[in-house]
């Protein structure tokens, strides 16, 4: 008997073949088939995320659906691929690989929850989270009743009652940031007030699973006891002793510095040490890796170098192992008969009216728009990754049977599904939020009214040339004055670090420049702060995360909010030490364009060559030489009237070239095909404007006005090139008239227009900035429509990168 059950024990893998030529297969070793495995899942999850993205579905939506897919739901109910693919012999390679990639997860998830912003929680936001908790987690005990009766009999009633309120009450508080920001919601109440009442939940979702996992154990209620103690100590002494050591490492890493490799050796070997102590005591090693997370310091350097060293190795290979696990335990095919599919409906009624009904009621009790109330309670409605966690333990601890276990999957699945949807349908902030102003444009009627300036930025490197602009932009002080929006461009990806910045966004109109994220935020603070207790000018900061593709409305929509008369946008590349133009990021030209075309104000975008320099220049300093070129049409009117403005300041001398074309080969040697370009309307207004400009000229000394008379594109140019010796040059981004259409052949950049090609080409060579101005004009049509639909064919002799 002995040597029969011997014999019938599995071979253990072995760790590496010999390779096919020895005879060997590697699918039959555990490092050739994880990898196959790891691949597989990969491409499976990431093959569903690009599908599932017209849909606006989270990433985990995706991970979800791929592993019931590789499980025995779908492709594993084939014997014969589970066989190759997912042996028995192997799940327990791939569980550890998966667990371990989920206790590293769990560190991330720790170190984006901060303490300090819990704490300062207002009351409306902890009663929607209270509320949202307490009733779904009655209901969800009110359900597991009728589940024990019917389909899981054997389980034990406590530990089964609390697994299920506990699974029906959860909040995915990384799952709903994604949520918001690719809503475009993350800076509006809603958003704001559902981040703060998710995070709450996070916390007292991880306190009840600790609570589950004590109760689950096989011992007497004593043990259970035990468990639940030795882990309140363990937390206790984790809160006492680790935050100064992780303070002094901290401290160590000075700003601007790679952060020294044993501090994060240090910090990744605590994660694993306390993982091990918590499944030492019994209550799962993902609960020590996540108290960890939340104490590591979240000011300075160190937690963003953590990040970077952890994310994307998790993110990308290990975590999805942990959905495939979750999967091949998930099979749909258990849930037969009525009765299990009408058990399916009570269980996603129950979770969904649970949460929508006690967020709801809460809501309208402290006055909350009904609409935006129902949003909240869809909003709270959303589950993820920490849902899968439940179930998982619940299921490896006996407390969930197949049946059960399946259930709640597709519960998870549905409610996190129905989420975005239905927000979309309710809430449409919006068609709501219609504002109507009237300087959308800086020439104006009034002259002395304020000027509402959106800035906007994507890094530290613009920021000096920004607020320089910024400085000249005020002129005198005498009118309206100023007031600046700053806007941090940062693109929302699906890495874990992603919600760091979601968590910047909940306090818009707060200083967005916080230490917590190193060497960017920190100049970017010394910046903007100096500058704004120095000149005196009042600036709004915000933030605008989101993907890149959809950027353009978020930049437009707070345009509209703060009543802009115009945009400033980087250009996408800046200029190297060697004087070449680099790419900072490609995908922020079609940025640019989108804005151009959809925004409801003027639009200026900066070519940064280091206006004044790489500090802000004081008021008293200011020494700069402006030169604007003058063609004629709207955009042109815009560029001379901004450039005006800036005159007004004591340190600036401008001067302004009008060009005309030789009223001898007028005709002859230009030839247009521009529809309205040069037209009748166009040139009374064009003399017009002059006529008010040269009026100014008279009045303010600062300002110097000149006419060339040119006969073809060269002579233009080397007009242009003549005057060039200065610190800014300002043109429009579609001038008008004969002149500018022979430049029509520079199309590399539709986003600068015909002339702004010029001025940044290497033949032009000048180390001026540039600051190239479109008018608003209602919707944009024409040429200066058409240039920015046309698709990139290369970036020409300019691309230096």
């Amino acid at each position: 008997m002995a040597a029969n059950g011997t014999a019938n024990c599995a071979t253990p893998m072995k760790a590496t073949s010999n390779g096919v030529f020895q005879g060997e297969d590697p699918l039959h070793h555990a490092l050739p088939l994880a990898i196959v495995q790891i691949c597989l899942v990969v491409i499976v999850t990431r093959g569903l995320c690009y599908a599932l993205r017209p849909l606006r579905q989270p990433r985990v939506i995706a991970e979800v659906i791929g592993g019931i897919l590789l499980g025995p739901s779908a492709l594993g109910r084939s014997e014969k691929y589970l066989e190759a693919i997912f042996p028995k012999r192997s799940l327990t390679v791939l569980d550890t690989l998966a667990n371990l990639g989920l206790i590293f997860f769990l560190f991330l998830v720790g170190l984006e929850l901060d303490p300090k912003a819990i704490r300062r929680t207002g009351k409306k936001a902890l009663g929607i989270a209270l509320a949202g908790i307490s009733v779904p987690f009655v209901m969800g005990i009110g359900t597991s009743f009728a589940l024990r009766v019917t389909i899981d009999k054997d389980s034990r009633q406590g530990p089964f009652l609390v697994f299920m309120g506990v699974a029906l009450s959860i909040t995915a508080f990384p799952v709903l940031a994604r949520i918001l920001a690719e809503l475009k919601l993350l800076t509006t109440d809603v958003g704001r007030m559902a981040m703060s009442a998710a995070a709450v939940n996070d916390v007292a979702a991880w306190i009840l699973l600790a609570l589950a996992i004590a109760l689950s154990g096989t011992g007497t209620p004593l043990v259970s006891l035990w468990v639940f103690l030795c882990g309140a100590c363990f937390i206790t002494f984790c809160i006492f002793a680790c935050p100064p050591i992780f303070r002094w490492m901290a401290h160590r890493c000075s700003e601007g510095e790679a952060v020294d490799e044993i501090y994060v050796c240090g910090v990744l070997v605590a994660v694993l040490a306390a993982g091990l102590v918590t499944d030492t005591i019994g209550i799962h090693a993902l609960f020590g890796a996540f108290v960890i997370g939340v104490l590591v310091p979240k000011e300075g350097p160190f937690a963003g170098a953590l990040v970077e060293k952890v994310e994307d190795l998790i993110s990308v290979l290990f975590l999805p192992l942990y959905f495939v696990s979750s999967g091949l335990k998930t099979n749909v095919a258990t849930i037969r008969g009525a009765q299990s599919w009408a058990l399916l409906v009570l269980v996603i009624f129950t979770s969904c009216f649970g949460k929508i009904v006690g967020t709801v009621v809460v809501s309208l009790l402290c006055r909350i728009p009904k609409n935006e109330a129902f949003t909240l309670g869809f909003l709270m409605n959303t589950k993820g990754l920490v849902e899968l966690i439940v179930l998982n333990i619940g299921k490896d601890r006996g407390v969930l049977n197949d049946q059960t276990f399946a259930i709640m999957v597709l519960m998870a699945l549905f409610t996190t599904f129905i989420t975005t949807p239905m927000v979309i349908a309710i809430y449409k902030p919006a068609r709501m939020m219609q504002s109507e102003y009237k300087h959308r444009t800086i020439q104006r009627k009034d002259p002395n009214t304020q000027l509402r300036f959106l800035a906007c930025f994507h890094s530290s490197r613009i920021v000096p040339t920004l607020i320089n602009l910024m400085e000249i932009s005020r002129g005198t002080g005498k009118r309206g004055g100023l007031r600046v929006y700053a806007m941090h461009l940062k693109e929302l990806s699906e890495r874990p670090s992603a919600i760091l910045m979601v968590n910047k966004a909940r306090k818009n109109g707060l200083p967005f420049w916080n230490r917590s994220q190193g060497i960017d935020s920190d100049q970017i603070e010394v910046a903007f702060e100096a500058f704004k207790q120095l000149s005196h000018v009042s600036i709004r900061p915000t933030i605008a995360i989101s993907p890149l593709s959809s950027m353009h409305v978020d930049i437009c929509a707070s345009a509209e909010r703060k009543r802009a008369a115009i945009i400033v946008l980087p250009f996408h590349k800046h200029q190297r030490i060697d004087g070449y133009m680099e790419t900072s990021k490609n995908e922020l030209r079609f940025v640019n364009r989108r804005v151009l075309e959809h925004a409801p104000c003027s639009v200026a975008i900066l070519v940064d060559r280091g206006l004044g320099g790489a500090a802000h220049v004081a008021a008293s300093n200011v020494d700069y030489t402006i030169t604007a070129f003058f063609f004629g049409g709207h955009d042109d009117r815009e560029a001379l009237c901004y450039s005006a403005i800036m005159a007004e300041h004591p340190g600036i001398n401008l001067t302004a070239i009008r060009f005309i074309v030789d009223p001898k080969i007028v005709g002859k040697t230009v030839k247009l095909d521009v529809p309205g370009d040069g037209s009748p309307e166009t040139k009374s207004s064009d003399e017009d404007f002059i006529s008010q400009f040269k009026e100014r000229v008279s009045k303010q000394g600062s300002i110097k006005y000149e006419e060339s008379v040119v006969s073809n594109e060269a002579e233009t140019a080397d007009v242009m090139h003549k005057y060039s010796r200065c610190n800014l040059l300002v043109v429009g981004r579609m001038p008008e008239g004969e002149l500018p259409a022979a430049f029509n052949k520079r199309r590399e950049y539709p986003e600068l227009g015909p002339i702004g090609n010029l001025l940044i080409s290497r033949e032009f060579s000048t180390t001026a900035s540039v600051l190239v101005v479109q008018q608003f004009r209602g919707r944009l049509t024409g040429s200066s429509l058409r240039s920015l639909r046309e698709e990139e064919t290369t970036d020409g002799e300019y691309d230096s990168s």
